[in-house]
């Protein structure tokens, strides 16, 4: 039931943001403003209460470490094709971005696991996308930042970047591992953390309908191709590789093989609205990308499950 919530809270957003673009011009402003809005309330108390009342052991080192690997080939692999698209600086920035990171969270990779493993393969999950927001926040933004306004990596720059209230998510992390350090223990109270996180989902994919155009999915099929191969082919055999040589097995090798087939995340979107990218470039990817993995790629992982990730 909470999936199929979480779902409709994909959807119905998705949908109102096209309707909304097409009655209001101001719509993609609108959308920027809502991203902010989010970043600064609802998105850092989510992460200051999961964290916080994580169970934090040095057993799972690893798989943060290769989720930060898997972002960086990708990234090496977009770095590589995208010359080849002929795409201006901007449009550039947000392919790289758009085959860096993966929607390996809770609406889509850490459900997956949660459905084959049950409970430990969604904590276990949780441990590998732990790199998430340091990667999209020390990573990507300020590289969207330098492309988007043509500066130079300064120390004025990165002053004015980091001390900046959209980094409220760093800060909620910063919060919370010292919260660990001092062994502060979370209370045992009730804290909304779904509606919280149905409001965030609804946020960003309202804003993602808002800045999708149908007509971009035909203009740039070279780049959805391109990006399906870096998604779907050359991150899971990096992702394979990379766990039968550290002889990885049991619920840490089928969680990194999982995650791995993760289609592009929706912050790729949110990244390229924020900083004034390619944001029809980024939701058309997005869209086509998901699409190729609920229609194709998904059900060849489950038929191959029992080889692919021994389940």
């Amino acid at each position: 039931m909470k999936f199929l919530i979480f779902q409709i809270m994909i959807f119905v957003p998705f949908a109102l943001g096209m309707m909304l673009r097409k009655r209001c011009v101001t719509a993609p402003d609108f959308s920027k403003r809502l991203i902010r809005i989010n970043l600064m309330t609802a998105e850092p108390l989510i992460i200051l209460w999961s964290i916080w009342g994580l169970s934090l052991t040095r057993d799972f080192i690893l798989l943060p470490i290769i989720g930060m690997v898997l972002v960086l080939l990708g990234m090496l692999a977009g770095r590589f094709i995208v010359p080849l698209l002929g795409f201006a600086p901007r449009s550039r920035a947000s392919f790289l971005i758009s085959s860096s990171i993966a929607n390996q969270g809770y609406p889509m990779g850490g459900f997956l696991c949660y459905l084959m493993m049950g409970e430990e393969g969604l904590g276990i999950s949780f441990i590998f996308t732990a790199y998430f927001m340091f990667c999209v926040f020390f990573l990507l933004f300020p590289y969207a930042q330098k492309v988007s306004s043509q500066s130079t990596y300064s120390l004025k720059f990165m002053k004015e970047f980091f001390i900046n209230r959209q980094n409220m998510p760093i800060y909620a992390i910063i919060a919370a591992l010292a919260l660990h350090v001092l062994d502060i223990r979370r209370p045992d109270v009730y804290f909304p953390i779904d509606i919280l996180l149905l409001v965030s989902i609804g946020i960003g994919y309202l804003s993602l309908g808002i800045n999708f155009q149908i007509a971009g999915m035909r203009s740039a099929y070279r780049a959805h191709v391109s990006l399906a191969a870096i998604k779907f082919l050359i991150v899971p055999l990096a992702a394979f590789i990379i766990v039968e040589t550290m002889y990885l097995d049991g619920y840490l090798k089928a969680v990194i093989l999982l995650e791995s087939f993760m289609p592009a995340a929706v912050y790729s979107v949110v990244t390229s609205v924020l900083f004034d990218l390619d944001a029809e470039l980024a939701s058309s990817l997005f869209v086509c990308n998901t699409l190729i993995f609920l229609f194709l790629v998904l059900p060849a992982v489950f038929v191959m499950k029992t080889p692919l990730l021994g389940l």
